[in-house]
């Protein structure tokens, strides 16, 4: 039995089953951000903790691994004045992340300019596993 059908074995007006795809599990290999190394494994808070500063160290559309709905788009935003960057980051951040249909609603979010490209920003995301406080910061790829 096919289990994905193709023309040679579905016919027009026959019944097919479509089974949905499952949720994926949330267990992920550990990232050390600070060493650059991989060992190990986290899964429910911990791994969305990484999920998301992954996702706010991607720019979207850069890099060809990932899908045009990953990543964050803080090269839309170099060179502006602060202000703009101030009011677009939330709306940046919150299109980022709810993209990642574990993510539920961003809130709480400040940032506070380090340089011309980079951001400290603090926020809170609801997850399916429960709520997350991030601080780190986030640059532009430029």
């Amino acid at each position: 039995m096919a289990l994905i059908p193709n023309a040679a074995s579905v016919a027009i007006g026959q019944d097919v089953e479509v089974i949905e795809q499952k949720d994926q599990t949330s267990r992920t290999y550990k990232i050390d951000f600070s060493s650059g190394r991989v060992g190990g494994f986290i899964d429910e808070t911990d791994a969305m903790k990484q999920a998301i500063i992954k996702i706010l160290q991607s720019e979207r559309f850069l890099y060809l691994i990932y899908s045009w709905n990953y990543g964050i788009e803080m090269n839309a935003i170099v060179g502006k004045s602060y202000q703009v960057i101030a009011s677009e980051i939330k709306r940046i951040i919150r299109e980022a992340l709810l993209e990642d249909k574990r993510i539920t609603d961003v809130y709480d979010i400040t940032a506070e300019q380090i340089d011309k490209r980079t951001l400290s920003v603090r926020f809170t995301a609801s997850t399916v596993f429960g709520e997350v406080t991030i601080e780190t910061e986030v640059s532009a790829n430029v």
